[in-house]
Order: structure tokens, then sequence, then C-alpha cells
């Protein structure tokens, strides 16, 4: 099976960046969600309070509400 997209560029740039860039979206997502658990995991003793360990969680969640709302997630890949 094979799939082709055509773009006219320069006018379709910026929709042929976004087809070509995808993966690399897929890792920016992929690095914050990972720093995000590893903030709250393994939060020294002396850095953690309440609130800032419910930030990171509460961060963490948006991006995986946001994912899902746009169709997309970490797994399948």
């Amino acid at each position: 099976m094979k799939a082709t997209l055509e773009y006219n560029l320069p006018e379709d740039q910026i929709e042929f960046d976004f087809a070509i860039n995808g993966s690399k979206w897929w890792k920016v997502c992929w690095d914050i969600n990972q720093w995000l658990r590893q903030q709250y995991k393994y939060m020294p003793d002396e850095e953690y309070s309440e609130d800032r360990y419910n930030a990171y969680v509460e961060a963490r969640e948006k991006l995986f509400e946001l994912m899902q709302e746009n169709g997309v997630n970490l797994e399948d890949v």
C-alpha cells in the first residue's frame, strides 16, 4: 500500500511543513509528558509542596485531554 501527498509549493508550504514535521511534534509531546511525569514522581522532599505536585499532575492531564480531543495519543507508534 502507498500513500502520496501532493502540495503546490510555495503556496501550500505551511500544510507541507505540518505534514513532514508530524514526528517531530509527536516527540515534543512525548518529551513534555515524560518531563512532567518525572517532575512529580521524583520530586525531592525538600522541593515538595502539594500545590507544585498538583500543578504537574494537572498539566499532564491537560496534555492528555488535548491529545484526546485531537484524536492523537502517544501509544500508537
